[in-house]
């Protein structure tokens, strides 16, 4: 099947969709003034964010039982604490400390790139995140989504091939009428593998000013876009 014959565009979320990074450090810094707190939550941000795959990892590989990412995240956020000095926190100041992955900004162009897209597209996450956490932050940004799928779903985390097969399936599609959408060029790979297109989106401040990976394209992808919008553009939307 040609690019042409693609029904479904799957997007990864953290990153692609949503600008986690200054999501984090804008709710901390509030944190900061509230609490008369002395954090530095670039960095705070920067290694919550660096133990998200090894919790991953862990579930995928069988180490642990299934667990959402609501839960990982929480868990991640409790190992941070002490190092952080954070120990004032109440149990309610953590909790929604940790429901900051539920509140997290949109890039500028996201919503007039996902609303235009809509148009010829149904539009459906494949995200490691929960399906709480994805409803929530689509509510509270306004993300025009047809469809919540991935991890929850399936009940496995990407890159394993039954999260990709599962949100194809969920959709009534082969994988060849989806076309994953990601700003992370092995979230791309994975997909390609399972037969899905690929749409490659330029994030080079996902990581802030110093980013050093997924700066641009590894391979050959089906579409390459500098952002949602210039991405709507190239398919014709």
């Amino acid at each position: 099947m040609s690019i042409e014959t693609t029904k479904a565009l799957t997007f990864d979320v953290f990153g692609t969709v949503v600008d986690w990074r200054s999501s984090i450090i804008r709710e901390g810094n509030r944190l900061n003034r509230e609490k008369a707190l002395n954090v530095d939550w670039v960095e705070f941000a920067d290694a919550w964010r660096g133990m998200y795959q090894p919790s991953l990892a862990r579930v995928r590989d069988g180490e642990r039982p299934w667990a959402n990412l609501d839960q990982l995240h929480r868990e991640s956020l409790e190992e941070l604490i002490p190092r952080f000095g954070l120990d004032s926190l109440t149990p309610t100041e953590r909790e929604n400390l940790n429901r900051v992955w539920h509140r997290l900004d949109p890039w500028p162009d996201t919503v007039d790139g996902l609303t235009r897209l809509k148009i010829k597209f149904i539009l459906a996450t494949h995200s490691n995140g929960n399906v709480a956490l994805m409803v929530n932050m689509a509510r509270r940004a306004r993300l025009p989504w047809d469809a919540i799928l991935g991890a929850e779903t399936a009940r496995c985390y990407k890159p394993l091939r039954r999260s990709y097969l599962k949100t194809a399936e969920f959709l009534g599609l082969s994988p060849q009428e989806c076309m994953m959408v990601a700003a992370h060029n092995k979230d791309l790979v994975a997909a390609r593998e399972c037969g899905f297109r690929t749409a490659f989106v330029r994030r080079p401040t996902e990581y802030g000013p110093n980013q050093t990976e997924d700066l641009e394209p590894s391979s050959e992808w089906d579409v390459v876009a500098d952002n949602l919008v210039d991405l709507a553009a190239k398919l014709g939307c």
